[in-house]
């Protein structure tokens, strides 16, 4: 059967009204189409104005649009987000934790390069350096104070020589062996250096305690001389200890005791020098010292015995 020749929307107004109005508005879209491409042409400042009228125009709208497209944009993304907090945590967290060690890395480099240049520059002041050796151990917490060196007799050291760094005096060697020797700490309750207040020149004896601390000794029994904030360095007294070597400072009192705490601490050393026992120089040789006994005495010449008297 043959298609039939005219096409109607069937008998509903309302579909011969929707056709009707869309072929107006394309008429009149075409018309409105015509009428500015003849406005383009014969007057083309007329359609630039146009234009920018309608621009004016459409803004607002574009830009209602746009924001809504964005919040909708954000939406999403705040989505996205969320759900991969989680692993961007985690990168951040193992970034953190890198930076933080390289960090920790170039903090102990740096620290290790001042106490080495510190030491080096010791050395070339003191001129009596055995060697230089690495602290391996030290006993903190048992009652005798004791540390290890890395260094002995192989490389020249001795029972007896002192112990010191660039903060001031350790100790004494106490016993060496081949490879290693065992350091008495200025805090054991066996060691004894003599010492002076750089204030004002006052002698005393620092004697460990063997809990971490050093009592001062003065040399007379009386009022304790020493202050608060006191800096005591060794005396040169007896030997041994070179002069000048820091060796504690005062921190306070227990009854009629003066307390000081040690400005070298071993926990926190990784290098020591290791210098040569201090002996003072005698002026002028033990001859010269020694007394001279007084000359003995002298006996007086005997007198002629008186002559006879000549006869008158």
């Amino acid at each position: 059967m043959a298609p039939p020749g005219k096409r109607r929307p069937g008998f509903s107004r309302r579909a011969q009204y929707g056709v009707f109005i869309g072929y107006v508005i394309a008429i009149a879209g075409c018309l409105v189409a015509v009428l500015l491409l003849a406005i383009a042409v014969i007057d083309p400042k007329g359609f630039q104005a146009l234009r920018t009228a309608a621009a004016d125009v459409t803004a607002p709208i574009s830009n209602a649009g746009r924001s809504v497209v964005g919040f909708f944009g954000g939406i999403g993304e705040g989505i996205s987000n969320y759900w991969q907090a989680g692993s961007q945590n985690g990168e951040l967290r193992r970034q953190l934790a890198e930076a933080q060690r390289e960090l920790n890395s170039r903090r102990a480099l740096e620290f290790e390069n001042r106490r080495l240049l510190a030491l080096l520059g010791l050395a070339q002041q003191t001129g009596d350096e055995v060697t230089t050796a690495r602290i391996v151990s030290s006993s903190f917490q048992s009652p005798r104070r004791l540390a290890t060196l890395a260094a002995g007799s192989a490389a020249g050291v001795t029972p007896g020589m002192p112990v010191r760094d660039a903060d001031g005096l350790i100790g004494r060697v106490l016993e060496s062996g081949r490879w290693a020797a065992r350091v008495l700490l200025i805090t054991d309750g066996a060691s004894n250096v003599p010492v002076r207040s750089t204030r004002d020149g006052t002698p005393a004896l620092a004697v460990g305690r063997g809990d971490g601390t050093i009592e001062l000794r003065t040399l007379e029994v009386g009022q304790i001389p020493f202050r608060r904030g006191d800096v005591l360095v060794t005396s040169g007294a007896g030997g041994l200890f070179p002069p000048g070597i820091p060796v504690a400072t005062v921190t306070g009192r227990v009854g009629e005791r003066a307390i000081a705490q040690p400005v070298a601490d071993p926990g926190r050393l990784d290098f020591a020098i290791v210098q040569r026992i201090y002996q003072p120089a005698v002026d002028g040789g033990l001859d010269a010292a020694r007394p001279v006994p007084p000359a003995p005495p002298v006996a007086a010449p005997p007198q002629a015995a008186p002559s006879p008297a000549a006869p008158r």
